[in-house]
């Protein structure tokens, strides 16, 4: 390779989704873990509930700047104490 190539970059490249993502924590009872998981699933999509420290009951909600504000609304609206952290 000679020296021009290996000081030529990459120009950036701006994509629509460098800030669609969004990835909430939360934490609630143990037992509510698995209610939390399967109510988020159903609500079409709107985000995916990964479980982060299951003896403390945390979870990380991942989903998109434009859906998060209709599934936080969802969430505490659910059955079960919640607290996003």
């Amino acid at each position: 390779m000679d020296s021009s190539s290996m000081n030529k970059r990459e120009p950036k490249v701006d994509s629509p989704f460098t800030d669609a993502d969004v990835v909430v924590k939360a934490r609630l009872e143990r037992v509510e873990m698995q209610m939390l998981d399967k109510l988020v699933e159903g609500l079409g999509h709107l985000g995916i509930v990964t479980t982060t420290n299951k003896a403390q009951g945390e979870v990380m909600i991942q989903t998109t700047k434009h859906c998060w504000p209709e599934l936080k609304k969802a969430i505490e609206k659910m059955p079960f104490e919640i607290e996003f952290i």
